[in-house]
């Protein structure tokens, strides 16, 4: 029975028995799955096909998960994460958000669980992308390109200041609280019980803001942040 639209998932797990579960699981929903079992056949899967989502262990072997996250995002791959992991305390959840995963969920689950976040996280960048470009004031957010300007200079931004800058210019104008961003740019519903987007606004700002005479990104004090212009 399929749910929604199929996709081409890739998993990197390298216990064979939870490998093959979300395998078939997957493939009964209508899914094309490809399946490796080491962070180095990983990467090589995720860089040499397009995947609509990735689901990725965190322990794995010849390359760990969060390596391998933080090696495709420093690429540029933006396909969504689910991360895999036996460990759930709030340290490794926050680990795994800083290393660039979208989502995260704690072994053992249950199948219905993994599906609908994986149909969660397939159907956000589909949702996305409808404007060419975006502005604010003198910046210019190209999204066929992914090119980011400001006043005719390259800023280059790392995959997830991209999503938190396109976010902010979406909503142009808008208060975006820190629950807000947690969910449409990380893509979790509980507080990670970190400064993870404190720190990410602040070095976006250090490459969109400081170089120039004008602030775009505002604090709302008690309330989130506003792009302007």
């Amino acid at each position: 029975m399929t749910h929604g639209n199929t996709m081409k998932i890739l998993v990197v797990e390298d216990d064979r028995t939870t490998g093959q579960y979300i395998t078939r699981g997957l493939r009964e929903e209508g899914h094309t799955v490809d399946l490796v079992e080491n962070g180095r056949d990983g990467l090589v899967q995720a860089t040499s096909a397009e995947h609509d989502v990735m689901i990725i262990d965190r322990m794995l072997p010849e390359i760990d998960g969060l390596t391998l996250v933080k090696s495709l995002r420093g690429a540029g791959n933006r396909t969504p994460v689910l991360m895999l992991t036996a460990m759930g305390s709030v340290d490794d959840r926050i680990g795994g958000l800083n290393a660039g995963a979208d989502d995260y969920l704690v072994k053992p689950f249950a199948f219905g669980e993994l599906s609908a976040r994986i149909n969660a996280l397939g159907r956000r960048p589909r949702a996305l992308a409808q404007d060419v470009t975006l502005t604010a004031g003198d910046l210019v957010m190209d999204l066929v390109t992914r090119d980011v300007t400001r006043a005719g200079q390259k800023i280059d931004l790392l995959p997830r200041e991209f999503a938190i800058l396109e976010h902010l210019l979406r909503r142009k104008g808008r208060i975006q609280t820190r629950t807000m961003l947690l969910e449409n740019v990380w893509g979790i519903s509980f507080d990670p019980q970190t400064n993870v987007v404190e720190t990410h606004i602040s070095r976006l700002r250090a490459k969109v803001d400081k170089p120039f005479d004008v602030d775009l990104i505002k604090t709302v004090r008690g309330s989130g942040y506003r792009i302007e212009g």
